[in-house]
Order: structure tokens, then sequence, then C-alpha cells
């Protein structure tokens, strides 16, 4: 079934914010605090290894690096295009909404834990080839798997920032579900170069998630989401 993949990933961001509500609870506030920045640290090396990985091959026997051109291009013209839309200022305002509806209000923590769960879930090459994938052949494989480290992931953060995080599955089923409805125009796209991009581009991201985690909010990251459609295009481009 088309979409089952998403649904599962769902079930794993709301089971994962569940317990780590259930957890967070019963945790002092230095512990809770504690947990924050060693959240942020995993955060910052999932970011690191995802970049790593697409940047860093071995040619002849040394180590070289590739996409140089494609990462700065894409993060300054996506950083450009997101600013002018505002996006970061869109997605604290339904935070916001989502706050007042929940009656959170009483949670200081609440828009800014749903802003940063949001984007370390949503961001990545495995939601959009794992909804591609579902969506034409009914494989949730690579969903299901991403289901299984999200939850790890919201558990920890809600345990940290609050409930704001559980909330996170919203934009996640919006995305993986959109992708997986369109997958047969999307799926042309994405090809391996594509992929790559995506992927490097979107770890980059992940790591400034992370950054904002653990050194308190530096970088605007939802203002830079469309870095992760410029690298895509950047494929099949006639640049290096």
């Amino acid at each position: 079934m088309a979409g089952l993949g998403t649904l599962i990933n769902v079930a794993g961001i709301l089971a994962g914010g569940l317990c780590g509500l259930l957890f967070g609870k019963k945790m002092e506030g230095r512990y809770q605090d504690n947990l924050m920045m060693a959240n942020g640290l995993c955060v910052l090396f999932l970011g690191i290894a995802g970049a790593m990985e697409k940047m860093l091959a071995i040619e002849s026997g040394s180590l070289k690096s590739g996409s140089t051109m494609m990462l700065i291009g894409s993060l300054a013209i996506g950083a450009l295009a997101g600013e002018w839309v505002n996006l970061e200022k869109h997605m604290e305002s339904f935070g916001i909404w989502l706050k007042q509806k929940t009656r959170s209000e009483g949670d200081a923590g609440f828009v800014d834990g749903f802003v940063s769960a949001s984007l370390t879930v949503c961001i990545g090459a495995m939601a959009v080839v794992g909804a591609i994938q579902d969506g034409i052949y009914g494989d949730y494989s690579i969903l299901a798997a991403k289901a299984a480290m999200d939850l790890i992931i919201v558990m920890v953060m809600t345990a940290s920032m609050g409930k704001g995080c559980l909330f996170s599955a919203i934009p996640v089923a919006v995305f993986q579900g959109a992708v997986t409805m369109l997958a047969r125009l999307v799926e042309p796209l994405m090809t391996k170069t594509a992929s790559d991009n995506l992927s490097l581009v979107g770890s980059v991201l992940i790591f400034c998630v992370g950054l904002n985690l653990v050194w308190g909010k530096k970088v605007r990251v939802a203002n830079m989401l469309p870095s992760v459609l410029v690298a895509g295009i950047w494929a099949f481009l006639p640049l290096p």
C-alpha cells in the first residue's frame, strides 16, 4: 500500500515523542540540560558523518574531496531564497499556533523543540528516496529504517526539549506524503548525482541544527531549506 512507509515513520515519531515525555518528566532540570547537550552533539556528528561520506573519496590511494562548488552554490542561493520567503518565521508561526491549540502556553521551549525536531527528521535523502520507493513500488523498507532512527532521535529530543518535538510528525507526514503521491513525477529526477547532492546539503543543514542545539540559535536553518532543492537542480546543470 503506497503511503504505508510514511504512516510507519509518523508512528515511530509519535512513539518516540511519547516515550520522551514520560522519560523527561522524571528528570531534574540539570539532567534535561545535559541530555539536550548530548543530543546536540549527536546531531552534529550525524551531520558531519553524512557530509564527509558524500564529500570524501579514496582515489589512487589518496583522500580526495569533491562537490565543493555545488555545496557553496546551493547554500548561498538557497539561503537567499529562504530569507526572501522567510521560512523560519512561517515554521515558528505554525509552532506558535500548535502551542496555542494544544494549550501549551506554559511550555517555553515548545516552538524551538518543534522547529529543531522537524528540521532534524525532515531533511535528508532517506525521506525523499524512501517516499519515492514507497509511492512507486510499495517498498517501505527505507522509511521503516528511518522510522526506527527518528523514534530514537525524537525520544531524546522530547525528553530534553519538551513536547513540541512530538509534533514534528506533522511536517514529516505532509512532506513525505506529498513526495509519495508525486513519486512517478519525481523519480526520473532522483539520479545518483541528485541524491548525493541532496544528501550532502541535507547533512550540512543537520549539522547546523546540532550547532543551534549546543550553542544556542546561531543559524536560521529553516531559511536555508531551499538549498536542498538547489542541490537537486544542480545535478542537471553543466557545472562542477
